[in-house]
């Protein structure tokens, strides 16, 4: 009972940071993490302790699952090559960096345990990195890449993770054995996500037809295929990434309007408590932490966190020059074909936070061997993976929007392409009405043309960014207009004449209900056409 009443407690907690977060502008992540830890030092309050397999069986699949969901797969796929390298490539590489370093640190760290440290802090966290880089007008293809990373990397750093562990605790490691698996976890991963996306693409569009019962699928749909991938010790990370993708590209096809709309509000809530509670828990670990770390020196704690966090920062930085200019010198294509600006190299070097799967990797090593023997290390390397996890939000989040304001990147407007889209929409949808529906009466003609000729002649009136025809500044203007203003001002005194009938009880509670749910959705369709990117 005591943990649910923390729990509820925590859950408000959440709640009012995130209004103080939205009020004064601070990254949501960080402030979570700040006060879990101020939460954590507080005598008296009941300790926390992070389960690793609730982080990964409850947490991590609906998490990925979202951020799946609302990734492009043409985005992705077009950036597949640097998304691949930063996930594969720069995890690898993080992980020997950091085994190398730690290894001559620590008088008594093996080479096993040294790798098994790399692969813990190696992979950033996904949720830490769109939040901090959201609403900063960033490129399309930058934050494609961000988040393809934080999507893909946990898979190559928990494969990375368990051989590594399997080296400590059984004592062997065949390197060429450790690729071959590699391969095969990744590739049946991903086969595994393909067909559970595929299954549940044909019940949703063959079978389904109630709202509430395709919400309560699409939630349960992470879990299945992450757990389904790990039974057969397969990647549940790349099989859940798969499965979003697959489904979100085929998501006009299976929802319905009512479907849409509640499925994106109830997962909006969710992955908006999901990603609350994690980082505040994550910040509450710092007791637990701190506890069997007394028998190294304080100046030799110090010492190697702040090495292996400058480690790992620095890691990302050299990357991403190899990374960006290789594939350039040697294609003459991508030469071509791909904007280049070094800015956004910065950027993505900028944009390593590490988060949850780190915390939960580090939490869910064994406390002793089969033997009984205890595992060598164990807090210290849960004290230098929360060293990493504090300095990177920290110190790479809270830092990251001056640097794209001291960069001065010109901030990416997606205006003029919502512009476009519209206006090639309503005029293909009035080619339509005239090529198909002129034998129609001219009375229901006439209405049913000039309700898109008004929703042409309102583009026509849009302000677009400066620079539209290439000129001028970005302005930040709006897709918003005065006709649109008038709807939303009648839909109130709509609204207002509703609630007096509803207090005065002049109508019936279940009329009054539909008609206010109309009126909501229509105001929603309306706020679309104010874009604040």
């Amino acid at each position: 009972m005591e943990n649910i009443t923390v729990i509820i407690m925590l859950l408000f907690g959440v709640a009012f940071l995130g209004l103080l977060s939205n009020r004064y502008k601070f990254p949501f992540p960080i402030v979570l993490v700040l006060c879990g830890i101020v939460i954590s030092l507080t005598p008296g309050l009941p300790v926390i302790a992070l389960d690793p397999d609730v982080v990964f069986v409850i947490f991590l699949p609906p998490l990925l699952y979202y951020s799946a969901w609302h990734t492009s797969w043409h985005d992705f796929k077009g950036a597949l090559r640097p998304i691949t390298l930063a996930a594969v490539g720069l995890v690898l590489f993080t992980t020997i960096g950091v085994a190398v370093v730690i290894h001559s640190l620590v008088d008594d760290m093996g080479w096993p345990l040294a790798f098994l440290l790399g692969a813990i802090v190696s992979p950033p966290d996904a949720v830490a990195a769109t939040s901090v880089t959201k609403g900063k007008g960033l490129s399309p293809r930058v934050l494609t890449i961000l988040e393809g990373e934080s999507l893909v990397n946990d898979a190559s750093g928990l494969i990375a993770y368990r051989y590594a562990l399997i080296a400590v605790t059984a004592g062997n490691f065949v390197l060429w054995k450790a690729g071959l698996n590699f391969v095969m976890v990744s590739v049946f991963g991903v086969g595994v996500g393909l067909l559970i996306g595929y299954i549940m693409y044909i019940i949703h569009k063959k079978f389904v037809c109630d709202p509430i019962v395709e919400v309560t699928l699409s939630f349960l749909t992470p879990f299945a295929s992450y757990l389904i991938a790990e039974h057969f010790h397969f990647s549940g990370v790349l099989a859940v990434v798969c499965t979003g993708l697959y489904l979100s590209y085929r998501a006009g096809e299976i929802y319905s309007h009512e479907s849409r709309i509640m499925t994106n509000t109830v997962w909006q809530v969710v992955a908006y408590i999901l990603n609350g509670l994690i980082f505040i828990l994550i910040g509450l670990q710092l007791r637990q932490v701190t506890e069997g770390i007394g028998d190294y020196s304080v100046l030799s704690l110090a010492l190697w966190g702040v090495t292996v966090s400058f480690v790992v920062i620095a890691i990302r930085f050299i990357w991403v020059v190899p990374a960006a200019m290789l594939p350039r010198v040697l294609s003459k294509r991508i030469k071509e074909t791909e904007a280049f600006d070094v800015r956004n190299m910065v950027i993505f070097g900028w944009s390593g936070m590490r988060g949850v799967v780190s915390m939960a990797a580090a939490l869910a090593l064994p406390i002793a061997f089969d033997d009984g023997t205890p595992f060598p290390h164990r807090s210290l390397i849960i004290y230098l993976t929360f060293c990493v996890i504090f300095s990177t939000l920290v110190l790479l989040g809270f830092t990251l929007p001056w640097v794209i304001k001291k960069l001065k990147i010109e901030p990416y407007s997606i205006q003029a392409e919502e512009y476009i889209v519209r206006n090639e929409v309503v005029s293909e949808t009035i080619e339509y009405i005239e090529s198909n529906l002129a034998l129609l009466q001219d009375d229901l003609l006439r209405n049913i043309k000039s309700k898109y000729e008004v929703k042409y002649n309102r583009l026509q009136k849009t302000d677009l960014p400066a620079n539209f025809f290439g000129k001028g500044e970005t302005l930040a203007s709006e897709i918003f207009n005065e006709y649109t203003q008038l709807q939303i001002d009648l839909i109130n005194i709509e609204r207002k004449s509703l609630e007096r009938k509803h207090r005065t009880g002049e109508a019936n509670d279940q009329v009054l209900r539909k008609i206010e749910r109309e009126l909501d959705l229509e105001e929603a369709r309306l706020m679309m056409d104010i874009y604040k990117g």
